[in-house]
């Protein structure tokens, strides 16, 4: 399995697609907001031959689904995301102009993912690790031949996920973090949802706020 990530919009949200020598894809938190992103998301898909098959998010905040429709439209793939966060996916119209994207289109799911779940693409599997905290329905997606997690706005680099949002609380993000990704194996990669990649092994070290 392969991880690319694009980082788009004024937040410098990571955007990740996922896929196997089939070339089958999955594409999770797709930021691509303004015409020039969603063109390099495209362009990316076209020159790698890619098919893509599953549109994630791993939670709802703007940042993280400016580009669920064009995504959706464009390779005619449901949204899918934990039903614990359609709430939040719901609020962001009510704000988007206000944050600078009054161009955004809502779509809602048509599946949702839910603890335990397998998301098979191509020859590869991941599996749906619920990890609230941050949001009511943040989920992280682990695969664990690769030792990978795209772990979205729970665990960063020496960081961890805001919790002044609505629905965030900190004391459920930190059970979060050492319940599900610190029981992770110390070698996976963490790929966030901002900044860069990560371990868990490093993280359980050298994280101030996980000490």
């Amino acid at each position: 399995m392969k991880v690319t990530c694009l980082t788009f919009n004024q937040f410098q949200e990571n955007t990740y697609l996922l896929y196997d020598d089939t070339k089958e894809c999955v594409v999770i938190d797709p930021g691509c907001y303004e015409k020039h992103e969603q063109q390099q998301l495209k362009n990316y898909i076209e020159q790698n031959n890619l098919k893509v098959v599953r549109l994630l998010n791993t939670h709802c905040h703007i940042d993280h689904v400016l580009g669920n429709k064009f995504v959706a439209d464009t390779y005619n793939v449901p949204l899918e995301i934990h039903k614990d966060d359609l709430q939040t996916l719901r609020s962001v119209p009510a704000y988007a102009p206000v944050y600078g994207f009054p161009m955004y289109q809502e779509i809602l799911p048509e599946a949702y993912l839910k603890e335990g779940d397998t998301i098979k693409f191509g020859n590869t599997e991941l599996q749906v690790i619920f990890a609230p905290g941050h949001a009511p329905g943040h989920v992280v997606f682990y695969n664990e031949l690769k030792k990978i997690c795209i772990g979205g706005d729970v665990l960063f680099q020496q960081s961890i996920g805001r919790t002044d949002l609505p629905g965030g609380d900190f004391d459920t993000l930190i059970q979060s973090i050492k319940t599900k990704l610190f029981t992770l194996p110390d070698e996976v990669t963490v790929y966030p949802g901002h900044g860069p990649e990560t371990t868990i092994g490093y993280e359980k070290k050298y994280n101030p706020f996980l000490r």
